[in-house]
């Protein structure tokens, strides 16, 4: 009998052992392993943070992501043969106190993700000087779940299954250490070191080359959507962008004065093609010498304010290019460089001369800041704001926030930032400059909202109204047919804003083997950039740059001709669709939405549309199916990057016996998604869907249909996206579905909307009862329309106009 009770005893102490090998926190639970310490956090009820170190090494971090704190959450645990289950109202969390293994369940227990045992690494790692670890996490995926994110890659892939990526930013790849499933659930890798992502059949690891401690987020949001807004919520919600950035972008590599640039505005104007943004690019501000100097000291650029002033006077905004960097006779660099805050690293240009290819005999000394410096990020703004702000410009190009980092040497990753080693946050480079610039601004005025353009972002970027464009692509078909996926997995990192150069940026090989020397009279390259600029009609920014080839619309032949016919086409087409899309865009502040939508945010349950890499869903009406592929031309196969480009390695094939006829019609096969009816935008023509069909083709169409129970506002002909008041809206209802829709209106370029500043009109379609409701105005600001009319539109021909006045109305058809 004593030796039961002396057993009892034991494992009654062996138990209370167990039991003390975690410790409850406010915000989740301490561990520890044989090897490793762990953290397990509660952000919110969907978000968990994991954070892993070597036993006893203390780990510390402050995000330069994540901006959210954790919040109150409501928990429990519970622990049964060394498995600890921390449980919320929407996930649940299994910590295996042996082995450190996390796995990640739905509240009812359905399972998401979880950790391959034995597959958390630290590697020790001397990282110029400091002690620290290349750190590795893999997870455990269903056979056949894709995944989607990663930033922007440019292999023309959907899913991010099978996969290998070396994740450092680059010119045309950006990296956002983030990803989601179709099963409703995200993971942020919180690191800004170079990273490998490795996707197996066994395994997907995350690989960085510099972590103190492996810190990921876990959020499940039911769908892309909630993912999404999990991930805006912790990393930062995405401001509300002017109107006049919605418009059409008109840019090249690059006009050579202030004369030129004002008389594309204004040949635009004589042609009643709407425009509403111009672009100057580099040298406005002279030689290498003077790189960045944010000054016009180009003496084709005497004037900086009156160049601004005339485009204003045309209606139109411009923004200009500035760098991550400066030349050595420039103010910037001389300050900065008394502080220390630049980087001895090879970038560019690489030559003071002009002329190509670089003379190196005569380096341009141009040097990268110190942007993880916050006292560098004021300097920075501080000349863009007396050199440019004051001047009247728009707002910022910023270019090569990579930044450009050419023959990168391993001891160019030892160099020291504020931060520590530029090894250690070389990725988050882009967020920090963007982020310097935004806040500088938001500081500086708040009657005007940040707008910039920029290559390369990173995780959270979307709080600093940045547009990210895809970089220096190549101009081909097949440049094209990636830009989709590219801006999709982009979009579905969690940033809203994302574009590429229409008609790629690279047009040389098309120009030098034309007969009369220039590519936008080569057919096969206006086939290409027609269709390129039908599907930037459908990207959150609709911007035509590139080198090489001229862009403006009328290089591209005149009225009445095919080509510029098409081109002006689509450009009304934005313009007719802009109460549309800026009320999308409020739905992607307000409400965490995305623009550019894979067809599986819509429709998850439809798996054949789980990988479709060449249609999309623009806004949550509308979808696309671009023409990427040549239907009139020879597709001519060109290969060329950034880097072949610049050093003008192009192709030389021939083209100049080529003769086209435009005019004919052709066909595509397209996927309409199931679950819903789809009508034909262009001919109003109802199909349902779960089916494959062959849609007509010119070229000036492409397959746009328009998803039933769709409530479509239509704005009126403008030159400019404020030239007229939207107080005689086309409201088109698409039968089929009920559906509802919320206008959005507001004062446009000012941050008046966060003191709540603008109105909401709510319509409701009711499919059975064949009525339309437009519920009570929510809202007001200035220069709110009191009265206005709206016509609406069925497919069927049946149109009726009513006046409205903020009150409810219901009306039947």
């Amino acid at each position: 009998m004593k030796h039961i009770y002396l057993l009892l005893v034991l494992a009654a102490f062996s138990g209370s052992l167990q039991a003390q090998s975690f410790q409850k926190t406010a915000q989740g639970v301490k561990a520890s392993t044989t090897n490793n310490d762990i953290e397990i956090q509660f952000y919110n009820d969907a978000t968990i943070r994991v954070v892993k170190s070597p036993k006893g090494k203390v780990f510390k971090k402050e995000s330069l992501s994540v901006t959210a704190s954790p919040l109150k959450t409501g928990f429990t645990t519970q622990e049964k043969n060394s498995i600890l289950t921390l449980k919320s109202g929407k996930v649940s969390v299994n910590l295996n106190l042996s082995n450190g293994e996390v796995s990640f369940f739905t509240a009812n227990g359905h399972p998401l993700l979880k950790e391959k045992a034995g597959s958390t690494v630290f590697t020790p790692f001397n990282d110029a000087g400091n002690s620290t670890y290349t750190v590795s996490q893999s997870f455990i995926l269903d056979k056949d779940e894709p995944i989607y994110g990663l930033g922007q890659h440019q292999n023309g892939k959907l899913s991010q299954r099978g996969l290998k990526y070396r994740m450092e930013q680059g010119n045309v790849e950006d990296v956002v250490p983030f990803f989601q499933s179709v099963k409703g659930y995200g993971l942020f890798w919180d690191n800004y070191s170079p990273s490998d992502y490795t996707d197996t059949e066994e395994s997907t690891t995350i690989k960085s080359d510099v972590g103190d401690g492996i810190d990921y987020y876990f959020m499940y949001g039911g769908s892309a959507d909630g993912v999404v807004s999990q991930m805006r919520g912790l990393t930062g919600k995405a401001p509300l962008f002017p109107l006049w950035t919605y418009g059409y972008w008109q840019s090249r590599e690059r006009y050579k004065s202030q004369a030129e640039l004002v008389d594309v505005v204004k040949k635009y104007r004589e042609l009643g093609v709407p425009l509403d943004g111009i672009i100057q690019d580099w040298q406005y501000w002279g030689n290498n010498y003077l790189w960045n100097a944010m000054e016009f000291l180009n003496p084709e650029f005497p004037d900086g304010k009156k160049m601004a002033d005339d485009v204003h006077a045309l209606n139109a905004h411009m923004i200009i290019s500035i760098w991550s960097s400066f030349g050595p006779m420039t103010k910037q660099y001389r300050e900065m460089a008394a502080k220390g805050m630049l980087f001895n690293m090879q970038t560019w240009p690489e030559s003071g001369s002009e002329k190509w290819p670089p003379n190196k005999d005569y380096p341009s000394g141009v040097k990268v800041y110190d942007v993880y410096n916050p006292q560098a990020r004021d300097i920075y703004w501080k000349y863009a704001n007396a050199g440019l702000f004051s001047a009247g410009i728009d707002g910022w190009w910023m270019d090569s926030t990579e930044p450009d980092h050419v023959y990168a040497k391993q001891e160019d990753y030892d160099t020291q930032t504020f931060l520590g080693s530029f090894r250690k946050v070389r990725n988050a480079f882009p967020l920090m400059t963007v982020g310097g610039m935004y806040d500088n601004q938001r500081k500086t005025t708040s009657d005007k909202r940040v707008f910039i353009l920029t290559r390369s972002a990173f995780a959270g970027q979307q709080r600093y109204g940045a547009n990210t464009w895809s970089g220096d692509t190549g101009s081909s078909w097949e440049t094209l047919r990636n830009q989709i996926p590219a801006g999709l997995n982009f979009s579905l990192s969690g940033i809203p804003h994302w574009n590429s150069d229409i008609g790629g940026f690279f047009a040389g090989a098309y120009n030098t083997s034309w007969n009369d020397g220039s590519g936008a009279n080569n057919p096969l390259y206006r086939e290409l950039y027609t269709r390129w600029i039908q599907f930037g009609t459908f990207n959150p920014m609709m911007r035509s740059h590139g080198t090489e080839v001229p862009r403006e619309i009328y290089n591209y032949g005149k009225k009445g001709e095919p080509i510029y016919d098409a081109i002006d086409k689509f450009i009304n087409l934005r313009y007719a669709l802009l109460p549309y899309i800026y009320s999308a865009s409020w739905d992607v502040t307000h409400n965490n939405s995305t623009f550019m939508r894979a067809l599986f945010m819509d429709f998850p349950a439809d798996k054949k549309g789980w990988d479709i890499n060449n249609e999309f869903m623009f806004g949550q009406s509308i979808l696309v199916a671009p023409i990427v592929n040549a239907q009139y031309t020879p597709e001519k196969i060109v290969k060329v990057d950034e880097q072949t480009g610049w050093n003008k390695q192009e192709n030389k094939t021939n083209d100049s016996t080529i003769t086209v006829d435009f005019t004919t019609e052709k066909t595509t096969k397209v996927y309409l998604p199931e679950g819903t009816g789809w009508y034909d935008f262009w001919t109003n023509q109802k199909i349902e869907g779960g089916r494959e069909i062959t849609a007509k083709t010119t070229i000036n169409m492409i397959p746009v249909y328009i998803k039933a129970g769709a409530i479509l506002p239509i704005g009126p002909a403008v030159q400019y996206a404020t030239e007229k008041k939207w107080d005689n809206l086309e409201i088109k209802v698409y039968p089929g579905a009920n559906g509802s829709f919320t206008l959005y209106e507001d004062e446009f370029d000012n941050y008046n909307y966060e003191k709540g500043a603008y109105t909401e009109i709510k319509f409701i379609w009711n499919d059975k009862a064949k009525s339309l409701t437009i519920n009570d105005r929510k809202g007001k600001y200035n220069g709110m329309l009191s009265t206005r009319k709206f016509t609406i539109v069925l497919p069927s021909g049946v149109t009726k106009t009513v006046t409205y006045n903020g009150k409810k109305t219901t009306f039947k058809f």
